[in-house]
């Protein structure tokens, strides 16, 4: 078991990583050794979370508005630049949503939010291939860990279409790679977060009350906790998780086993 979740000497990006459910995957990272670049589209919120992280390890902030592709290239070049030609990790967690009743949801719904959550995860991977096969090795890997949503595995009734839409395609275009990887000894792998404690299901809480039909949703009866998501990260990009690929882990109380 010696070292079997360090990550020490590790590089990371962490996309969203700033807030929410990227910071706890940040900060996972960063206590088991890896060295972590964080984006957010907000360069002060980047560069604030950023240095209070740096308590923990080294922690780079890279701002960046994953909204188009150009956004997406621009950012692998400072990835590269960053870390001299090698990246371990790449958690492509950055996300966005769109709620809204289905006889009046619009079709600007769709291009904004299949941009962050399936195309920007795909150009990062593409630009990057070198920099992860410089890392890899047959016995220890490169990983790419893509966020997807139970949103994308089980109906939620969310009235989020394009959201979900985007979460099934993120599933999809991970097991994907994760064949055509294999070779190359990346190994890509799909954790479906359920309901946490994040900005985007604040209106699911008020404060630290959550709402009672939230939590009877859940087999667990609670939403998760930070620690349960980063410790899902950390092993699939350690030593552990070397032999996982092509997987969708689901941390979620049981909604997706269970139901």
């Amino acid at each position: 078991m010696n070292g079997l979740f360090d990550l020490t000497g590790k590089t990371a990006l962490v996309t969203g990583g700033a807030q929410g459910l990227g910071r706890m995957i940040a900060e996972g990272l960063l206590r088991a050794g890896a060295t972590v670049a964080i984006t957010s589209r907000k360069a002060d919120i980047c560069e604030t979370a950023a240095a209070e992280m740096s308590a923990l390890g080294t922690c780079i902030p890279l701002p960046c508005d994953l909204s188009t592709p150009e956004a997406a290239v621009e950012l692998a070049g400072r990835v590269r630049a960053t870390f001299g030609g090698k990246l371990h990790v790449i958690v492509n967690n950055a996300g966005k949503t769109w709620g809204g009743p289905l006889d009046t949801f619009p079709d600007k719904a769709w291009p904004g939010v299949m941009m962050v959550n399936v195309q920007a995860p795909f150009t990062l991977v593409r630009e990057l291939l070198p920099e992860l096969e410089a890392a890899a090795s047959s016995d220890d890997p490169a990983r790419v860990i893509n966020i997807g949503s139970v949103a994308g595995k089980v109906t939620e009734r969310l009235s989020a279409y394009s959201y979900a839409a985007s979460k099934a395609a993120i599933h999809m275009l991970s097991r994907d790679l994760a064949g055509d990887l294999a070779q190359r000894n990346i190994n890509v792998n799909v954790v479906m977060p359920g309901f946490f404690p994040t900005k985007m299901t604040a209106h699911l809480r008020d404060e630290e009350q959550t709402d009672p039909a939230v939590l009877a949703h859940i087999p667990m009866h609670r939403m998760g906790r930070a620690d349960e998501i980063a410790g899902v990260i950390v092993f699939l990009a350690s030593r552990a998780g070397g032999y996982v690929t092509g997987a969708e882990i689901p941390v979620d109380g049981g909604v997706v086993g269970c139901g």
